[in-house]
């Protein structure tokens, strides 16, 4: 470790609170990724099954959803944050993000910040499915969950799998710039030493670490996709 040290001094004394905002950007990432990723499919097959000529068309619900989400893709993240300080805290008792308990309120932020995005992906990807396979189903009696499960999901695997690793990518970013306005993780930690205090060497390992995290999700996501391409 004497190494590590040299090259990076404050590391011997900061290292235990750079172990602590990594767990925290890990938190951040594992709850909001999980509510994103459902709540992302969900709005994306809605949109593709209601619009005009979908299996379940609903222009009206399709109108709104799609709106809805051009609106919150288009408000900055920092903004949004703020915005949602309200929800936030009737959702998880907390709005703050200079408290201790700024992690809990980053997560509808995050989780908000990120669905539009994901939704519009997954829509965008199913779009792709051969319109033959979901003629054949309906001609073979599929209901409409069937044909979304059995031919939407399960032929779109691989582009799932791609566009849940651009979103993670993505939600490590937002994740680091709502540490940056007192979430907690790494970009909390980023801030305050390696910008407020001038620990340029704590700045490099906060960038290092983050690299390293954004290749390991780009990594088992290129594994997945390969392992199901077909």
């Amino acid at each position: 470790m004497s190494i590590f040290y040299k090259i990076a001094p404050h590391l011997e004394s900061l290292g235990g609170e750079l172990l602590t905002s990594l767990g925290q950007t890990f938190q951040m990432l594992l709850v909001s990724g999980i509510f994103a990723f459902f709540l992302g499919i969900f709005f994306g097959v809605l949109l593709i099954v209601t619009k005009r000529g979908g299996i379940m068309q609903n222009t009206i619900l399709y109108s709104l959803i799609d709106k809805a989400i051009d609106v919150i893709r288009s408000i900055p993240f920092i903004i949004l944050m703020v915005l949602l300080i309200p929800v936030s805290r009737a959702l998880v008792g907390t709005g703050s993000l200079r408290t201790g308990s700024g992690i809990k309120g980053a997560y509808v932020a995050l989780i908000v910040g990120t669905v539009p995005f994901f939704a519009r992906q997954i829509e965008s990807v199913l779009a792709d499915v051969d319109r033959g396979l979901i003629e054949a189903s309906q001609a073979m009696g599929f209901s409409p969950v069937e044909i979304i499960f059995s031919v939407y999901l399960k032929e779109s695997i691989p582009g799932i799998t791609r566009v849940t690793m651009i979103t993670f990518v993505s939600l490590v970013g937002i994740t680091a710039m709502a540490g940056a306005i007192g979430a907690g993780g790494l970009g909390d930690f980023a801030i305050r030493y390696g910008y407020q205090m001038g620990y340029t060497d704590m700045s490099w390992v906060t960038v290092i670490i983050i690299l390293i995290i954004i290749s390991i999700i780009q990594f088992v996501g290129n594994a997945v996709i390969k392992k199901t391409t077909h």
